[in-house]
């Protein structure tokens, strides 16, 4: 019986410690670190890129918050030395404003996320510039957050349902192309792991 007890216990501290971590007037921190390289073997073609997007927010109210991600992102592929295309490089900064809803208490807890993510930046060809590019998407992602401690929150997200609208503007005479992008990717085997503090 002491064991059923002190069970809980347990259940029901933790139970408070995930729903104080969603209070209004709490803050959300995190973000994204990614790195890729590839490489062709037996060539002299390779590819490199690299991003960041640290995160924080809000909570307005019980289980609702508002943030903004700030990021920079740069990519670069290197080809053969017969090419007559050396090397194509593209950075940009990205913004990302959020607004992330929770559900009920306790300790597994289901989120929504509606972000805004926009980007600036331009494209180089061995090494010159050759066109300014833009980003304006919208995104709206599930996800479930676990909560071992009071303070962090280990979460399951997809990328749910996304739009993207991508304008390359050359600094030559060509004209400048939009691509507007749209779909849905729920992959379960696929999600996106991250952790979030809370304080």
């Amino acid at each position: 019986m002491k064991k059923f007890y002190l069970t809980l216990a347990a259940v029901a501290a933790l139970t408070f410690a995930s729903q104080a971590q969603t209070e209004k007037g709490k803050f959300i921190v995190g973000g994204g670190l990614g790195f890729d390289t590839e490489s062709v073997k037996d060539t002299d073609s390779k590819f490199n890129s690299f991003n960041i997007m640290p995160s924080a927010g809000y909570f307005v109210s019980d289980n609702i918050a508002v943030g903004v991600g700030l990021g920079y992102q740069w990519n670069k592929a290197e080809y053969n030395a017969e090419s007559s295309i050396k090397e194509q490089a593209s950075s940009s900064f990205a913004v990302a404003p959020f607004g992330r809803w929770y559900s009920a208490n306790g300790p597994v807890r289901f989120f929504g996320q509606l972000s805004v993510p926009m980007s600036w930046g331009n494209q180089k060809v061995n090494d010159e510039k050759t066109a300014d590019i833009t980003n304006y998407g919208v995104e709206l992602a599930p996800g479930i957050a676990y909560f071992p401690t009071s303070k962090i929150g280990l979460e399951f997200k997809v990328r749910g349902l996304y739009y993207n609208s991508r304008t390359s503007d050359p600094v030559s005479d060509l004209p400048k192309t939009t691509v507007n992008t749209f779909g849905l990717n729920a992959n379960s085997l696929a999600p996106t792991v991250g952790v979030q503090f809370y304080f």
